[in-house]
Parts: C-alpha cells; sequence; structure tokens
C-alpha cells in the first residue's frame, strides 16, 4: 500500500466515524418514537452525503424511473460492497427500510442505529429469514419500502458478477402487490472490495435506478421468472459498465 493510498484511508474512516459520532445524539433522540424515526433515516442521508463529499468520491444517480417517496416499493440491489447501504442510502426517495446482516447489529453505536431502524437477518437462521419477511410485511404495511439484497450476501471473490437469488424480496413484493426496482451499483466493489483489506479507492460511484416492474396478479409460482428477470436486468448493466471482467460465473440455481 503506498503512502497516498494509507493517507486516503485514514481520511475516509476518520470522517465515517466523526460524522457519525456528530449525528449519534440524533439518532438516539428520534429512534425513541415510531413517529420520529424518518428523522434518524434522514440522518443517515446526512451522513452519507457529508461522508462522500469530504472524502471526494464523485457520485452519479441514472434514473430511469423516479421512485415516488409516497409509495411503497421493493428495492433489489445487486451487493458487492460494505459501501452498498450507504449508498443505497444516500440514493434512494423516501422512507426505506433496509434488510442487512445480523452483524451489522451488533457494532458499538451504529448497531443500536440500525436495529432500531432497520431489519437485521441472522442468514443461517431459519427462524431469523422467517422473522424477516414477517418485519418486511409490516414496514410496507407502515408505508415504507423495503430494500433487500436479493443475493442475501456479498459473493466472496466474484466482484461484480452476481450469486443466485434468494426468493424473500420476491416474496415480499408479491404477497403485498407491490413494484420491485431493480438497482445497479456497477463499481462500489472497485471502490471498497470485501477482501479484509478496508482499503477504499477513489472511483465513481454509480447507482442506477431501473424501471419497476409490477407484481399485481402475480402469485408465488410467478417467482422464479420473476428472479430471473430481475437478475438478468442487473447482469445486463454490470457487464456494461465492467467490460474489463472476464469470468462472470454465477451460481444460479
Amino acid at each position: 500500500m503506498t503512502f497516498t493510498q494509507h493517507l486516503y484511508r485514514m481520511w475516509v474512516w476518520f470522517w465515517f466515524i466523526v460524522a457519525f459520532l456528530i449525528l449519534y445524539p440524533f439518532f438516539v433522540l428520534f429512534i425513541q418514537r415510531e413517529s420520529w424515526k424518518i428523522y434518524a433515516h434522514n440522518c443517515n442521508k446526512i451522513w452519507a452525503h457529508v461522508v462522500f463529499f469530504l472524502c471526494n468520491l464523485p457520485v452519479k444517480l441514472e434514473w430511469r424511473f423516479r421512485p415516488d417517496p409516497k409509495k411503497s416499493y421493493v428495492y433489489c440491489p445487486n451487493h458487492s460492497s460494505y459501501l452498498d447501504i450507504p449508498t443505497l442510502c444516500y440514493s434512494l426517495p423516501g422512507y426505506a427500510a433496509f434488510v442487512g446482516k445480523a452483524e451489522l447489529a451488533k457494532v458499538p453505536l451504529f448497531g443500536y442505529m440500525f436495529r432500531n431502524l432497520y431489519i437485521p437477518v441472522d442468514r443461517k437462521s431459519s427462524k431469523s429469514k422467517y422473522d424477516t419477511v414477517q418485519a418486511g410485511f409490516k414496514m410496507i404495511d407502515q408505508g415504507r419500502s423495503l430494500s433487500i439484497f436479493p443475493e442475501g450476501t456479498i459473493p466472496k471473490g466474484h466482484g461484480p458478477a452476481m450469486i443466485h437469488f434468494k426468493d424473500g424480496p420476491f416474496r415480499i413484493a408479491v404477497e403485498k402487490q407491490i413494484p420491485i426496482i431493480p438497482i445497479t451499483i456497477p463499481y462500489n466493489w472497485i471502490i471498497l472490495p470485501d477482501d479484509g483489506k478496508f482499503l477504499p479507492r477513489r472511483h465513481l460511484m454509480k447507482t442506477i435506478i431501473h424501471e419497476p416492474i409490477e407484481t399485481l396478479g402475480l402469485t408465488a409460482t410467478d417467482i422464479p421468472a420473476l428472479k430471473e428477470k430481475v437478475f438478468n436486468i442487473i447482469e445486463a448493466e454490470l457487464k456494461k459498465h465492467n467490460p474489463e471482467v472476464t469470468n462472470w460465473e454465477h451460481h444460479r440455481k
């Protein structure tokens, strides 16, 4: 690692932590009442905007559809970096709820905010996955949108290539008869790769919000075709933005 890389890493993580600590009293305050939690979510948006600006990360949002912040959707983004949730928080309009791994709920300070505002899930627990779906139904009933990574995890060693999608987000969308919006995040695997080094790199951070896929009239039998359609939309965009990647093998089942 060069001196410049080391310096940039310290700068990024310094502002990532300091900006959160400055906002933390507001998180604690707004989490106390259900009607105030939207303001805690907005604090997360502020956090993301401040950190990306101070870290000089160029950001581009490509709107192929502009979601109505007053309507509920199930957002389905690809997952290649720990940066993905902050990216979505920066990008998505309205009061969205994120589903993230249970380990996030155990991080000091951050975990308190996450488990009280969003939905942690233990992917190894059938009960936790069931509870996550039920919590998703509840969020939709409250008028919120859901953002769920259909891969369920960051694929190890796959770069931008995706792995087999889980049923969860599609089941929720079909059950509640609300649109699914595919989201492509093509470069986060470059900016903050999941390689254990936590070494951020400066690169364009782009998010593509695709046109919605309606689920009205669909049933559980339509879920496999729905998963395939969303997968193909995102994968085509990932290939377009990452032409240098030659290995696009994935694990469809």
